[in-house]
């Protein structure tokens, strides 16, 4: 009798044990996908004044270390830079203030910025702008629609190759549904 209340024991400790490490696991690292609209307006937004003006297509990537939406675009970032840095084009970061982490190594091409005008009413986070080689706006928001970004379904790439080949693009007011932290507070 007090084996089997040994062995009935055992496995109750082991069957918390397990929900326990279930419950942690996915508290930590699964995150619901929050399929709310949000608007991104870049009227606000200008070049600082060392970057103004006519030049290369400049890219403005804007990243919360902590954010678990960025872990779904690093690598479609990793992927443009290699692409477009050779063909001229510039990226840059911005990073929210106040917070603290560093961007993985593919990434290290970004040049860091303290501050871009008009960035401290972005409404949310990971986003993009770009500037055309007139140093006009011509596009901010996500990276793209949806809980993952990648080439397939990104807008990045076909602003980027319309602005290489001359086009004029004008795209600096979006409304997407996707993976997005708030950038303000």
């Amino acid at each position: 009798m007090a084996k089997r209340l040994f062995t009935l024991l055992a496995l109750l400790l082991c069957a918390a044990a397990l929900w326990w490490a279930y419950d942690s696991f996915q508290r930590r690292y699964l995150r619901p996908f929050d399929n709310q609209a949000t608007f991104f307006d870049g009227s606000q937004l200008r070049l600082p004044a060392e970057l103004a003006g006519p030049g290369p297509i400049r890219v403005m990537h804007f990243w919360d270390p902590a954010c678990p939406c960025n872990v779904g675009n690093q690598q479609h970032l990793g992927e443009l830079v290699a692409q477009f840095v050779p063909r001229g084009v510039r990226f840059y970061v911005v990073q929210k203030p106040a917070s603290h982490g560093q961007l993985p190594a593919n990434l290290t091409a970004l040049k860091p910025l303290a501050s871009l005008p008009g960035s401290e009413r972005l409404p949310a986070t990971p986003a993009v702008a770009i500037w055309d080689p007139a140093g006009n706006l011509a596009y901010f928001g996500p990276y793209s629609e949806g809980a993952v970004c990648n080439s397939s379904n990104s807008f990045i790439e076909p602003i980027l190759k319309a602005l290489e080949q001359g086009r004029r693009v004008q795209a600096s007011n979006t409304l997407a549904l996707g993976c997005y932290c708030p950038w303000a507070g």
